[in-house]
């Protein structure tokens, strides 16, 4: 029997699909844009008939139902980086969080503690050799897909077929669901004056030929706006947006000068508008891999000048930056933060950042802090921070005494909050 005929005997409707999820099972849910959504559905209805099901997955940008109250008993979530959709589950106790860097994902499907019964995942059509693309989110997904005892596809004629080690042969694939919908879509825009100012700071630090890191949102749309002027840049990150195809297109991403995968955008997932999903559809420069590749801290470290963006929600005057919870609320994960800043501060050249506005809740709070919100978490340790951004400017704390990190910090503080946090460096004892 040849692989098409194999295929098409494997086609069937998602409930009948979905029979083979059973009571106890550990689920992997496929991330990001590539959200299996039929499958999600088929899952909830079938909660009734299961209990103690656990769905494992990253963020994810679709409806997460499976975490309302009327299924705990059937489903529970254990996220491995918290979204907005199950963030509220995850904080009043009726979902799990993992926290764990995203390099090491893979691993805890592979040999670790989250061994995986059935992978719900979303792949391309295949091709005439039978391969099937996972398109928009190979990070974590092909691990799984690759560790579990059966994979249930959804195969969107959708979905993008991206380029590199992100193939799956239809002959691997359990049950198939054949679905026809467009991805999820955040359009690019939102930055602030504040924001745009964050970006050309950083931009003002990021020479020529450099390799970029940096996610989605304001401050990395803010910073991608700033480098017009720029030549010769490549990346290589855990994820990126449209914000890439204009500079690209403008010729100012070329990756003509990096030292690892030079002439390739490296990236483990991609979301964006169609505009982005239609860029990377058979594009040679696009090159995709899980993360424990893309992740690597000594992969990263291979590019030259690599320059890594972060957020973060706080960061104290010794440089502790917390980016996933406030206070003991749990908000986001660790993600790839660590990951990409130690890569970055062992590439030759190059410049691990920290970004964040210098105040939140419109004003009302300074995000750099004298100390860390009573049970928030340590992302970053000072010790690995080299470079923090705000609106006000750029503190360079690699190297430097605490006091003399004390002082930087507060100059890149928000005017209104300098005086006292002055006053508490003093008290502190940093700043006598």
């Amino acid at each position: 029997m040849n692989w098409e005929e194999s295929y098409r005997r494997k086609v069937t409707d998602v409930d009948t699909a979905l029979a083979a999820v059973q009571s106890g099972n550990r689920v992997y849910l496929g991330g990001g844009a590539g959200v299996p959504k039929a499958l999600i559905a088929g899952l909830t209805r079938r909660a009734a008939e299961l209990r103690n099901v656990e769905i494992t997955h990253i963020l994810t940008f679709a409806d997460a139902p499976y975490v309302g109250p009327q299924y705990q008993d059937a489903l529970r979530v254990n996220a491995l980086f918290i979204g907005h959709n199950v963030r509220e589950a995850v904080q009043k106790g009726l979902a799990d969080f993992t926290p764990v860097f995203l390099s090491e994902i893979p691993d805890l499907f592979r040999n670790g503690p989250l061994s995986l019964d059935v992978a719900l995942i979303s792949v391309t059509p295949p091709d005439e050799h039978g391969f099937c693309s996972f398109g928009v989110e190979v990070g974590t997904t092909k691990p799984a897909a690759e560790s579990a005892r059966l994979i249930v596809a959804e195969v969107n004629r959708q979905m993008p077929r991206t380029l590199g080690d992100c193939f799956i042969h239809a002959s691997r694939l359990g049950h198939v669901v054949e679905v026809d919908y467009p991805l999820p879509e955040a359009p690019q825009g939102g930055s602030s004056a504040e924001h745009l100012k964050v970006g050309q700071h950083i931009a003002g630090l990021i020479p020529d030929g450099a390799t970029l890191q940096m996610g989605i949102g304001s401050i990395p749309d803010a910073v991608l706006n700033n480098l017009g002027n720029h030549k010769e840049l490549g990346v290589h990150s855990e994820l990126f947006s449209d914000g890439v195809v204009d500079l690209v297109e403008a010729g100012v991403i070329t990756c003509g000068r990096k030292s690892f995968h030079p002439g390739k955008i490296v990236a483990g997932f991609l979301f964006g508008t169609k505009r982005l999903y239609d860029f990377v559809h058979n594009n040679p420069i696009i090159e995709m891999h899980p993360t424990d590749y893309v992740n690597d801290p000594f992969n990263i470290a291979r590019n030259e000048k690599m320059v890594a963006i972060n957020s973060a929600l706080q960061v104290d005057l010794t440089g502790q930056v917390c980016a996933d919870s406030m206070g003991p609320l749990f908000y986001s994960g660790a993600g790839g933060q660590v990951d990409f800043i130690r890569g970055a501060a062992r590439s030759k050249g190059g410049l691990p950042i920290i970004a964040c506005l210098s105040t939140a809740r419109d004003g009302a709070v300074s995000r750099i802090v004298p100390t860390l919100t009573p049970g928030a978490g340590v992302v970053t340790t000072r010790s690995d921070v080299h470079y923090v951004v705000t609106e006000y400017g750029v503190a360079s704390l690699h190297g430097r005494t605490v006091r003399q990190r004390a002082r930087e910090l507060i100059q890149i503080a928000h005017p209104n909050f300098r005086e006292e946090l002055i006053a508490a460096g003093r008290e502190l004892g940093y700043l006598q």
